[in-house]
């Protein structure tokens, strides 16, 4: 049994319930609306479907699925996680726990921008794994910012059918669904860059005060054009360059073409110890140690 909520609809091209430049910077990172998001969605699966959890059987709350950095729904997901169990905790029922769907592969594209069946073809040649010991038996909760065509919800359902989960009660929870069927799915791209035009503007969402880190502002940062990377990089501390380096290796991007040439300009800016400095090694295999470079 599974069923699906949204806490907005979109019906209609720029006519929104939500501000969309507030989304914009919610999907590059800003923790102050990936909170109020995941406590307007608790608040409203709670007016709407409080039973489901007043069962007593044991909620999981996952968020989309990732490699190695977290989607901006993990943030959101977080939040509604924490709005959840106080709802439960004072109803002294069992407390929501979190889990993850694995995902074996990462890609360069930028999934706004995708047509229904790009979407489509893309995810399907991915890998995902959930373990399934975990989830039986469990009401299970999947959270994602928004629903446009429905193609990471149908990989959900077919996981749960590949992994004998098929009969557990689920439930699919969006920030906002696309309703509007006469409406291209490039909206979700014009959602997501509805204030950030440039990287410049990430800024302040970085200094907000509750930066959550995600896969979607690393992509963006190390896709900038060179000189404007080498400016937007040079402002930020060294904490956080060496953070987006650490991030950018766990995702496999220093090995993509369209992200090398930044990423190792990351590395020759950032680098203060020889442990993060590249191997190389002489013809006769002695090993030593180079600065990275561009070249």
């Amino acid at each position: 049994m599974s069923s699906v909520y949204s806490l907005h609809k979109i019906a209609e091209e720029d006519n929104y319930t939500f501000n969309p430049a507030e989304y914009s910077r919610f999907k590059f990172g800003d923790g102050h609306i990936a909170e109020s998001y995941g406590q307007a969605l608790a608040k409203g699966f709670l007016f709407q479907h409080a039973g489901e959890l007043m069962s007593g059987r044991q909620a999981v709350i996952m968020p989309s699925p990732y490699f190695a950095i977290p989607t901006a729904s993990y943030a959101m997901a977080a939040a509604f996680r924490k709005h959840i169990n106080r709802f439960l905790a004072a109803n002294r029922l069992p407390v929501a726990q979190d889990a993850k769907i694995h995902r074996y592969k990462t890609y360069s594209l930028d999934y706004g921008e995708l047509d229904a069946d790009s979407r489509l073809n893309l995810i399907l040649n991915d890998k995902y794994h959930l373990d399934s010991e975990f989830l039986k038996g469990k009401l299970l909760i999947f959270i994602d910012d928004i629903k446009i065509t429905g193609s990471h919800e149908m990989v959900i359902r077919n996981l749960l059918q590949q992994f004998s989960l098929q009969s557990e009660a689920a439930w699919y929870l969006y920030f906002a669904q696309l309703n509007g069927m006469h409406i291209h799915p490039r909206i979700e791209n014009d959602l997501n860059y509805s204030y950030v035009k440039s990287i410049h503007h990430l800024g302040n969402i970085i200094d907000c005060g509750n930066f959550k880190v995600n896969t979607r502002i690393v992509k963006y940062i190390l896709n900038a054009e060179s000189a404007a990377f080498d400016t937007f990089i040079k402002q930020q501390n060294i904490p956080f360059r060496e953070q987006l380096a650490d991030l950018a290796i766990s995702n496999g991007y220093h090995e993509m073409e369209e992200y090398k040439k930044n990423f190792f300009h990351l590395l020759t800016i950032t680098q203060q110890k020889p442990e993060v400095w590249l191997s190389t090694y002489k013809k006769d295999n002695a090993q030593t140690l180079t600065s990275p470079n561009l070249q």
